[in-house]
């Protein structure tokens, strides 16, 4: 979530500073221009009033015209400006270099006629850092008893403005940049404020759907909201570890109930049979039954210890675990006159010997009940192709399920229609989920071609380190 929430932020506050910036650094560098213009403007006025004395119809003998020229000359040579007074038609009153002339065109032509109406320039062209030959012209007019006599052009060269603008727009983006950095900062510890809950309460879904039942919240972070929402989650976790305890109480009390009478009437049973003939058909039905009806109660038992009971980790040699349990039950795969084979690597992984001990056992139990004689059941253990888990893998030869079978197969009671006449209760399956399901295992059904089924146990490899070596733990803050 973060990935799609930061840039969100970033491109919002990358906006605003834009949106910021280039007002900002617009009024610069029409402040920079303006004071240069404010400038230029003082010198033009003070050429006007020298120039409002100069006697116009004696040139060459009068003082004030030679002051007046040797003050433009002064003005050009030291700051390397253009500058001229220009009579109403065209004619140079005096000007610095003595040839320049007022241009026919561009903005010093709208800049003079400007003056001859009597108005001084004070809005020219914006210059722009990038503008390498623009030059800024300004002019004012030179009143005489009450009539514009006279027009001051002045025509600066722009590079040490456009120097000041570019640094002054360099100290902006350093500005913006370091708000920018401080505002990306901001945004990584306000979307790791808001997300961390998120991720906590995640994370604990996770530990909950896998069967770690106590793992909580710890609302002591984030916003109010995730913090409401992280107290009503542990309310409904509460709740739901309380339903599923007493669901566990009630199927272990009527298991262990059920079994005293159960009991009692086959024994009731065996007496009555000792009354009737030998090999009666009915005492021999009944007696099945209720064999499988005390099968049936041990499983419920079994299953609901294994949901229960909690796994005690420990890095385990699964392939001398399998290779054991391959051996203890090769007698009775030789018995059916099925071949039971075993590729037993050496390779360690995370579990509760016992749990994965008893789901060797239901799942070979399961592969021998469901192969024909003269067939193979065969076990191999490696470790899976990313590395994470090691792979127990039992393959036979049996009728196999379809796919619609495939998908229930695992469900508490649930039997192929096929196999009906088959001993079992329809849960050791069950029970070797919950039991692998508990040390943060699998188990996982496929076809085995060309016929039969292929069932794999998952045993992790890495010791969980939320574990605690048992489900449920907690995981500092994340979990209480």
């Amino acid at each position: 979530m973060r990935t799609r929430l930061l840039p969100l932020l970033i491109i919002l506050m990358a906006g605003v500073l834009l949106a910021l910036g280039f007002p900002l650094a617009a009024s610069l560098a029409a402040s920079e221009q303006q004071r240069v213009v404010v400038d230029r403007l003082d010198d033009a006025a003070r050429f006007a009033a020298l120039a409002q004395f100069v006697n116009e119809s004696s040139p060459g003998t009068d003082e004030r015209r030679t002051t007046l020229s040797g003050e433009l000359a002064s003005y050009h040579d030291v700051y390397g400006i253009r500058a001229g007074i220009f009579y109403r038609d065209n004619r140079a009153m005096a000007a610095a270099p003595e040839d320049w002339v007022v241009p026919d065109t561009g903005e010093g032509r709208r800049a003079f006629k400007e003056a001859l109406l009597g108005r001084r320039s004070h809005d020219p062209p914006q210059v722009w850092p990038w503008q390498g030959h623009a030059r800024l012209t300004i002019a004012s007019p030179v009143v005489r008893d009450g009539d514009v006599v006279a027009v001051v052009v002045t025509d600066s060269p722009t590079g040490d403005l456009r120097l000041r603008v570019l640094r002054g727009w360099l100290v902006i983006f350093a500005g913006e940049a370091a708000a920018m950095l401080l505002a990306v900062g901001a945004a990584f510890r306000l979307t790791g404020w808001v997300l961390r809950p998120v991720r906590v309460l995640d994370s604990v879904t996770h530990d909950i759907a896998t069967g770690r039942m106590n793992s909580r919240v710890a609302a002591t972070g984030g916003p109010p909201e995730l913090r409401r929402l992280a107290r009503s989650f542990n309310e409904m976790a509460d709740n739901v570890e309380e339903a599923l305890e007493q669901q566990r109480a009630f199927v272990a009390d009527a298991s262990h109930q059920l079994r005293n009478p159960l009991a009692a009437l086959l024994l009731r049973i065996e007496l009555l049979a000792l009354e009737l003939p030998e090999g009666n058909a009915e005492i021999a039905s009944v007696r099945t039954e209720g064999k499988r009806l005390a099968q049936v109660l041990d499983d419920l038992l079994d299953l609901a210890l294994a949901e229960h009971a909690a796994a005690e980790l420990r890095l385990t040699d699964v392939g001398a675990l399998t290779d054991e349990r391959v051996a203890s039950w090769r007698p009775v795969a030789e018995d059916k006159d099925v071949l039971l084979s075993g590729e037993c690597a050496a390779v360690t992984a995370w579990a509760d010997p016992v749990a994965l001990s008893s789901a060797l056992d239901a799942v070979i139990d399961n592969a021998l009940k469901f192969t024909p004689a003269g067939e193979e059941v065969a076990v191999s253990v490696a470790v899976s192709p990313g590395g994470e888990s090691v792979d127990v893998v039992v393959a036979d030869r049996g009728p196999g399920l379809t796919e619609d079978e495939l998908a229930r197969v695992g469900d508490r009671f649930w039997r192929s229609g096929r196999h009906q006449n088959i001993k079992g209760s329809g849960l050791g399956l069950s029970i070797t989920r919950v039991l692998l399901t508990a040390g943060g295992g699998g188990i996982a059904f496929a076809p085995n071609e060309p016929h039969g089924l292929r069932v794999t146990v998952t045993v992790p490899r890495h010791a969980p380190a939320d574990r605690g070596g048992g489900p449920g733990a907690g995981q500092g803050f994340t979990k209480a």
